[in-house]
């Protein structure tokens, strides 16, 4: 199983808040040597890949270059909110094709309900990683 996105250069349409989303982490340096291994390209970028500009690396050495402050941050649009910000917040870590499923460590989830919708999703699975109670997770 891998998890691929679904209309890559479409315009999410979801205007669900938080409650519904979940948050699949993965080790960073376990999914390079995956990829790396399997002969998938990867990179980071330091902002919204979807964006008509974008700049994207493909060296764990440049990590730094990731605005850190605008990806932990909680609150990043609205009045008085800089760009830097916006933008820096939808950094992304990309894989080519899809990502496998076997290198998902964690499952974070805002609530109990939706962690029951995703254990049933699971159900049958041979990899099943841990779901988490993670409402201090935010996208």
């Amino acid at each position: 199983m891998s998890v691929c996105a679904a209309g890559v250069g479409q315009r999410p349409s979801y205007r669900g808040g938080q409650g519904q989303i979940i948050h699949l982490e993965s080790d960073l340096r376990t999914a390079i040597a995956c990829a790396e291994r399997d002969g998938h390209r990867w990179a980071f970028t330091l902002s919204n890949a979807g964006a008509y500009y974008f700049e994207d690396r493909c060296e764990l050495g440049c990590l730094d270059e990731i605005n850190w402050e605008a990806v932990n941050a909680t609150r990043w649009s609205g009045v008085g909110i800089s760009r830097q910000i916006k933008e820096g917040k939808q950094a992304e870590f990309l894989y080519e094709r899809c990502f496998p499923w076997k290198l998902i460590e964690r499952v974070g989830v805002h609530s109990n309900g939706v962690a029951g919708q995703v254990a049933n999703a699971m159900r049958g699975a041979t990899h099943r990683p841990a779901i988490e109670l993670r409402r201090d997770w935010y996208y």
